[in-house]
């Protein structure tokens, strides 16, 4: 793996040299735009609205808007003046319960690796977050970005999660949704039933892309001159009109299902 950034975890008044890495990494299958006639890339182009000419780069500039169609210009100097300076570490700055962090906050992980010469410190703070069962909540900037993350033990190892700052969550109370006072004392107690039947210990490796395995598996086979046959669209499901039957009907299949496994 390549390091994507190098610098420490200040961790009061240690400093503990790292280098981080992006721990996760794209499995889809890309494609291009073909000019169906000859199969030629099709490129995009840089047009003006007034004049449906393309623009050269040397006369694009970048433009934010204060009201409709109305942009105020700013440059690369004023904004490069504003820019956050590069971290030279991840400062921790509290320690919290990950419980306390919502899962919409998370954005990306990243693993970090300590320097040869900071084994020991990196090992100390991994083995105390362990024990406190807490994470540190850190700031740095990545890619002339302003980054808030938190940083936690993973096996052998620690992770930084970057995150969304409080003003990128939007609001779920823009929803309309249900209350629980219409539900049934027998609706919940048979979804809770469900729940226990199909209870099991979490396994990414069970889960796959099925989709992008069948693309690949096409785009191969049409490589080859061989023709694959598509499955059949599965039949549309009409909606729940009978929601405990519905959920009688489920917790049957669970329970034989789960006979059959024990066989």
């Amino acid at each position: 793996m390549k390091s994507i950034w190098k610098g420490s975890i200040a961790f009061g008044l240690v400093h503990i040299p790292v280098r981080l890495y992006s721990a996760t990494e794209t499995q889809g299958i890309s494609s291009n735009l073909l000019y169906k006639n000859d199969l030629s890339r099709i490129r995009y182009q840089r047009v003006a609205e007034s004049t449906g000419k393309e623009v050269p780069p040397e006369e694009i500039v970048r433009g934010y808007e204060v009201e409709k169609d109305q942009y105020v210009v700013l440059s690369d100097e004023e904004l490069d003046g504003i820019a956050p300076e590069k971290s030279a570490a991840i400062e921790i700055q509290e320690f919290v319960d990950e419980s306390e962090i919502s899962t919409l906050y998370f954005e990306k992980p990243y693993y970090i690796e300590p320097d040869k010469t900071a084994r020991k410190p990196y090992a100390l703070l991994r083995e105390a977050l362990v024990k406190s069962g807490k994470v540190g909540v850190a700031q740095f900037v990545l890619r002339n970005r302003e980054n808030l993350c938190v940083l936690k033990p993973q096996g052998p190892g620690l992770v930084l999660n970057s995150l969304r700052f409080a003003a990128e969550i939007r609001p779920i109370e823009e929803l309309s949704l249900p209350s629980k006072e219409k539900l049934g004392a027998s609706e919940v107690s048979l979804a809770m039933k469900l729940i226990e039947g199909m209870t099991g210990k979490f396994d990414a490796s069970k889960y796959r892309d099925t989709y992008t395995e069948e693309v690949q598996k096409l785009v191969q086979a049409k490589a080859k001159g061989q023709k694959l046959q598509t499955p059949a669209a599965k039949p549309a499901t009409s909606n729940v009109i009978d929601l405990v039957a519905a959920l009688q009907q489920s917790l049957g299949t669970v329970k034989k299902g789960k006979k059959r496994g024990a066989a």
